[in-house]
């Protein structure tokens, strides 16, 4: 029997065609080692027959609208997630609860309306969140990023964002990367504690020329810097309408408490030289009838 024709070649032949088989990769995409790469493929829906030990999955310009959370449950060892140019929007909250090691997710570029606690809270590993390019996107929950303690890189940059909560960002302890240029920041008095801790903190702010207030109209196209100069001025030093009206009720209060308060006065001072004549009185009728 020839060598190519022995039990053990005939052996490996087949189990290396079993493997090929068992070898698979989602429709127009390409696939490595440990890489599953779909972009720019026109793809309408999240891929299937996804390699369950893909570590890095690249899901950039495309149709996608939604990312099933049980799918990408089966995909425990993602790492790398890039999802950038798609259709995501709307409610992401739970998507993300079975891919647990995930460090690196881009979702810039999509349709996001709102980030909630339940958004991200299961990425306990994420070091880089990428969520620019939402122009939909005008809220973050003060505590959005809660759980992600490892944040490293976060760009929330040209969405719909006219104000972000200070906690928010400043209780990430690794937190080194904050991108904030082209949104519709509000610098008001509320806004002015989140200006300070951009001026204090030892966060890299890239583009930070395009960081600039858009309303009130006062203030816009100002740089923060320039912004927490006047607004320091403005909302520590000067009064509201609503400041005059409550010091007004204030002043009102003290008048009318002192009004009260001297007409008792005046009440007892009556009453008390009322009981002193009456006593008088009684002391000279006694005097008269010893007399």
């Amino acid at each position: 029997m020839s060598p190519s024709g022995s039990p053990w070649s005939l052996s490996l032949v087949f189990l290396l065609g079993m493997a090929s088989q068992g070898i698979s990769c989602p429709s127009r995409c390409s696939c490595q080692y440990l890489e599953v790469n779909c972009t720019g493929q026109q793809l309408q829906e999240f891929p299937v027959d996804i390699p369950l030990d893909t570590r890095q999955l690249i899901l950039a310009a495309n149709n996608v609208s939604y990312l099933p959370p049980v799918e990408l449950s089966f995909l425990a060892d993602l790492v790398y997630l890039d999802c950038r140019k798609n259709l995501l929007g709307d409610d992401l909250d739970f998507t993300f609860i079975g891919v647990a090691r995930l460090v690196y997710l881009d979702l810039s570029f999509n349709n996001l309306s709102q980030v909630t606690f339940s958004t991200f809270s299961h990425l306990l590993s994420l070091v880089v969140l990428k969520i620019s390019d939402n122009p939909n996107l005008v809220a973050i929950e003060k505590d959005a990023f809660a759980n992600n303690t490892w944040l490293r890189h976060l760009d929330v940059s040209r969405t719909g964002l006219t104000f972000l909560d200070t906690s928010t960002v400043r209780d990430l302890p690794n937190l080194r990367l904050l991108g904030l240029s082209d949104n519709l920041w509000h610098c008001n008095c509320s806004f002015l504690d989140f200006i300070n801790w951009m001026m204090e903190s030892d966060v890299h702010f890239p583009d930070a020329d395009n960081i600039t207030c858009y309303t009130p109209a006062g203030l816009r196209a100002l740089r923060m810097p320039a912004a927490e100069a006047q607004l320091s001025f403005s909302c520590l030093t000067q009064l509201h309408k609503q400041d005059y009206v409550f010091l007004g009720l204030v002043g009102f209060c003290i008048f009318l408490a002192g009004t009260m308060a001297a007409w008792l006065a005046g009440v007892c001072a009556v009453i008390y030289e009322a009981h002193a004549s009456k006593g008088e009185e009684e002391e000279e009728e006694e005097e008269e009838e010893d007399t």
